[in-house]
């Protein structure tokens, strides 16, 4: 789960004149989906085969302080850490801390100085709009997981779908290697183009939209 290098990320413009995704609704259904994950399934299987689900939430409580931070530009040992450093430990504390810091990252940004300069995540320095796209990227897509995990309805909004699509499709220029293995994600899985934007989006991702837990 790499955000991939500074060197190969071509990031649209995206600066405070121009519009920007709003991540209150796509973070609001990703904490909805906390609620569906008892403890019992926490050590059960997901989309990615190296993460159960305890993984996946104790990398979005990472991930979410991270990219608030980067949209806040406080930048430091939360921003300068990579995601490939080895699997996190879930703190018990995590229904009370995930759904705030969702809350948290999407307020910070909605500030229009959050989209505009440089910041840094994941110990890579990169423009903000970039940043932000890759944020609202990771928490839609390891949403899908937990919400394929726990066999429960997942719908985030037509705006982050078609933001994380643009993100991760080759033929925007947006990101170098985004879907080649070496950026964002895994190689991309085939969908077919008519597919719904959400099973795209997954696709793209290197996940299989169809992929549910064995039995």
């Amino acid at each position: 789960m790499s955000f991939g290098d500074g060197d190969g990320l071509h990031p649209m413009e995206t600066t405070a004149e121009t519009e920007t995704p709003d991540l209150g609704p796509l973070c609001r259904e990703v904490a909805r989906l906390l609620g569906e994950v008892g403890d019992e399934r926490l050590g059960g299987p997901t989309p990615c085969p190296e993460y159960a689900v305890r993984d996946i939430l104790a990398h979005l409580l990472g991930l979410t302080v991270a990219f608030r931070d980067a949209a806040r530009k406080d930048l430091g040992p939360t921003t300068a850490s990579s995601p490939d450093g080895g699997l996190p430990e879930l703190t018990p504390d995590w229904r009370e801390m995930l759904p705030l810091q969702l809350t948290e990252m999407a307020d910070a940004w909605r500030s229009p100085a959050a989209w505009d300069g440089p910041t840094r995540v994941g110990g890579v320095n990169l423009p903000g709009g970039a940043v932000g796209l890759i944020g609202l990227n990771e928490v839609l897509v390891h949403g899908w997981d937990l919400a394929r995990s726990a066999g429960v309805p997942y719908a985030p909004d037509e705006a982050s779908l078609r933001a994380a699509h643009t993100l991760l499709a080759p033929t925007t220029g947006v990101g170098d290697g985004a879907t080649s293995g070496e950026g964002l994600f895994g190689p991309p899985f085939d969908v077919p183009a008519n597919a719904p934007l959400l099973d795209r989006v997954i696709g793209l991702s290197g996940r299989d939209p169809g992929w549910r837990p064995a039995g």
